[in-house]
């Protein structure tokens, strides 16, 4: 389990990295802008300049999984991205739910793997 997690580790890392760059310096082609109200949501994000702040949460998550330091912090970091990516798949545009279910199953293997530094939050309190 420890090569599967440390496999999941390096590849999420190596994603949100490689995505996050893209997001400040464009190297990648993204395909035509999507119609309808996933166009609309995503000029909304750049407008807004959004887009960046989830660049820039997007680089601090991959980076720190990629040099294994701070991962609770990273997965902490990167789990409202990889919400956001799943809702915007689910419920806008389609077409990318696929690489979102296996960066969600990615995100799983490595919270599986840190587990313990979260038991306090699962902990009822009275």
């Amino acid at each position: 389990m420890k090569i599967v997690t440390l496999i999941a580790r390096i590849l999420l890392g190596l994603i949100f990295v490689v995505f996050g760059l893209n997001g400040f310096l464009n190297f990648l082609s993204m395909g035509p802008m999507p119609t309808g109200l996933a166009g609309q949501f995503i000029v909304a994000l750049a407008v807004s300049h959004y887009f960046w702040v989830v660049a820039a949460l997007q680089i601090a998550g991959g980076a720190l999984l990629l040099v294994n330091r701070f991962v609770p912090l990273a997965l902490v970091l990167l789990g409202p991205v990889i919400v956001n990516i799943l809702c915007y798949h689910v419920l806008l545009n389609h077409s990318g739910a696929a690489p979102a279910a296996v960066v969600t199953v990615l995100w799983f293997v490595v919270f599986y793997g840190k587990r313990q530094y979260f038991s306090g939050i699962f902990v009822q309190r009275t």
